[in-house]
């Protein structure tokens, strides 16, 4: 049975706020925590907040970008994006003494830009087409994953990149959620968190995270996987 929160495909905006956020990755059903401060994107969220809670995260594609234009590359003003990000529900929300909100994001579902509108209040907005991706809203299907290797190979990159993660709390993770989870978390360049959300399937994101826990692994110095004891 359907959470009377949980957004519709019907009901998903025709018109869509976004967040323009480097390294930032929301993946369906995932969780994403964000910091709001700037002017503009307070108003983003203070507008979501009264028409349907839904934003969309995508990231900027500074490879389209001027090499010369590095205002835009800084400040992240009207630079290329991504042609596809994911929409997520403002979950829950907490206002500070300093006037910034705490937002935490629920992925929903991937979209593809058509066009960009006219911005609004400081922040821009797309034309989003859903179509393509509307299983996204479905629970995530079961996918073969060998959680010894992830984990093993995870450890590895973890004292690699010298990341603060405990790994008893990842165990207890389902395998749905744990990929999600090292996908959106992992200091991966860009480009490479572009590759993982457009990833056709949970298997797929399966095998490239693998792969890029891997490298990660490599060019810190580290030792390829060997034989299993």
């Amino acid at each position: 049975m359907r959470s009377p929160v949980q957004t519709r495909f019907e009901d998903l905006p025709a018109e869509l706020p976004i967040f323009p956020l480097s390294g930032a990755l929301l993946l369906p059903w995932g969780r994403l925590p964000l910091n709001i401060f700037e002017p503009r994107y307070l108003n983003m969220i203070l507008d979501a907040l009264g028409s349907g809670r839904v934003i969309g995260m995508v990231q900027p594609n500074y490879d389209k970008a001027s090499d010369s234009d590095e205002e835009t590359k800084q400040q992240q003003i009207a630079s290329p994006i991504y042609k596809i990000g994911c929409a997520g529900r403002i979950a829950s929300f907490e206002e500070t003494e300093d006037g910034r909100l705490h937002v935490t994001l629920k992925g929903l579902i991937r979209f593809r830009v058509m066009e960009e509108l006219e911005g609004r209040r400081g922040y821009r907005r797309v034309k989003p087409a859903y179509a393509d991706f509307k299983t996204d809203l479905d629970v995530p299907p079961k996918f073969d994953l060998d959680r010894d290797v992830l984990l093993d190979r995870l450890k590895r990159y973890i004292e690699a990149q010298a990341m603060p993660i405990s790994l008893e709390v990842i165990k207890g993770l389902s395998d749905a959620t744990l990929v999600m989870s090292l996908c959106m978390i992992c200091p991966f360049d860009p480009r490479e968190k572009q590759a993982l959300l457009e990833s056709a399937t949970m298997q797929e994101r399966t095998e490239a995270l693998l792969t890029l826990l891997q490298m990660g692994i490599f060019d810190s110095g580290g030792a390829s996987d060997g034989p299993r004891q």
